[in-house]
C-alpha cells in the first residue's frame, strides 16, 4: 500500500487547520504575450492565462480578498486563507510595485501564507530578494509552470525557455528558503507515458510541491486548432487516472500533491468534455487510486520505488 501527501494534510500539519487558497489577480501579463519573448503565450494558455476563477483584476487586492472569501465562506469555520496571485505571470513587475501588492495580499490577520504563480524565467536577484522578505512575514510558495521537462515538448507548447532556467530558479529559490510547487501537464501532443513520468520523477527530486494537471483544450488557444485538425488525442478518464496512480508511485513520500487535476472554465472547454464534471472526475480519480491501494493519510508509508 502507498500512500499520498495532499495539500489538504499539509496545510493542516502546517498551520493546525483546514485553510482555503484564494485566487486573485495581480493584473501582470506575460514576457510570452508582450513581445519580449513571444506574443501568443503558451500554446495551450487560456485568453485569462489560466486564472479564470481568479477575481477581476480591476478591484484591489484586499476588495479581491474578500470577495474570494465570500465564495468559500459556507465551506469553512477555521477562516484561515492563502492568498494565491493566479493568472499570467505574478513576478512580471517592477518589484516596488510586487511589494505593493504581496504586502496588501499578507496584510489580513486570516491570510497565513502567499502563493505566486510565475515563469522560471521571471525571478531576477531583485525580486528573489522581496520573496525572500515577504517569507519573514509569512510563509510563501512560488509556483513554476515547467509542464514538461523534454525539450521537444517545451518547444512545440512554446513555453520560451530551456529546462536549465527552471533548474536555476529553484536553486535561487531554495537558497532564500522558499517552498517551490512546479506545474506539470499529463497528456500534451506527442508525449508518451514513459516521457511524462520522466518528468514527474525528475520534479519529484527538486521540488517541493506539485501540480499535476490534465491537458485541457480550450477555445482560443492555438492547441484547440491542432485538436481540430486531429493532431493529437485528449486522454480518457481511465487513462489519466491509471497514469495518476504511476506518477504517486514515484514521487517522494514528502512531496506535497497539490492537485490531482485541474478545472477548465466549462465555457471554453472543447476536450476532454468528461473533465467539465468535477465532482464525477475526483469520484472516479478516488476510486482508482483505491483499487490500486493507493490512499491520502498523515502517515507517509515508504516504498520502494521501480526505476522508469
Amino acid at each position: 500500500m502507498s500512500r499520498y501527501y495532499s495539500l489538504n494534510e499539509y496545510y493542516k500539519q502546517k498551520y493546525g487547520k483546514k485553510v482555503y487558497r484564494l485566487a486573485i489577480s495581480g493584473g501582470m501579463t506575460c514576457p510570452n504575450r508582450d513581445g519580449t519573448i513571444g506574443e501568443r503565450g503558451c500554446i495551450f494558455c487560456s485568453a485569462g492565462g489560466s486564472g479564470e476563477f481568479a477575481s477581476c483584476a480591476a478591484l484591489s487586492v484586499a476588495e479581491q480578498l474578500e470577495e474570494a472569501k465570500r465564495r468559500v465562506r459556507s465551506k469553512t469555520r477555521d477562516n484561515l486563507y492563502i492568498a494565491y496571485f493566479q493568472p499570467f505571470t505574478n513576478t512580471y513587475a517592477p518589484v516596488e510595485r510586487l511589494r505593493e501588492l504581496y504586502e496588501a495580499a499578507i496584510a489580513p490577520d486570516n491570510v497565513v501564507g502567499l502563493s505566486i504563480g510565475t515563469r522560471p524565467d521571471c525571478l531576477p536577484p531583485d525580486v528573489i530578494d522581496l520573496l525572500s522578505e515577504i517569507n519573514e512575514q509569512k510563509p510563501v510558495t512560488v509556483e513554476l509552470g515547467l509542464q514538461t521537462i523534454h525539450e521537444s515538448t517545451a518547444d512545440y507548447i512554446r513555453r520560451g525557455y530551456p529546462l536549465s532556467v527552471y533548474d536555476h530558479a529553484v536553486k535561487d529559490l531554495h537558497e532564500a528558503g522558499i517552498e517551490v510547487v512546479t506545474h506539470v501537464i499529463l497528456g500534451l501532443p506527442g508525449e508518451t507515458e514513459r516521457m511524462m513520468l520522466e518528468t514527474v520523477k525528475y520534479v519529484g527530486r527538486v521540488t517541493d510541491g506539485i501540480k499535476l494537471q490534465l491537458l485541457h483544450v480550450l477555445e482560443g488557444t492555438d492547441l484547440a486548432e491542432d485538436y481540430r485538425r486531429a493532431e493529437f488525442r485528449t486522454l480518457t478518464p481511465e487513462e489519466y487516472a491509471q497514469l495518476l496512480c504511476r506518477c504517486i508511485r514515484i514521487l517522494p513520500e514528502d512531496v506535497v500533491i497539490y492537485r490531482l487535476t485541474g478545472d477548465g472554465d466549462k465555457k471554453s472547454l472543447i476536450a476532454p468534455l468528461w473533465s467539465a464534471d468535477k465532482k464525477r472526475v475526483l469520484n472516479f480519480i478516488n476510486h482508482t487510486l483505491a483499487d490500486n491501494n493507493i490512499q491520502q493519510g498523515e502517515q507517509i508509508i515508504h516504498e520502494n520505488r521501480a526505476e522508469i
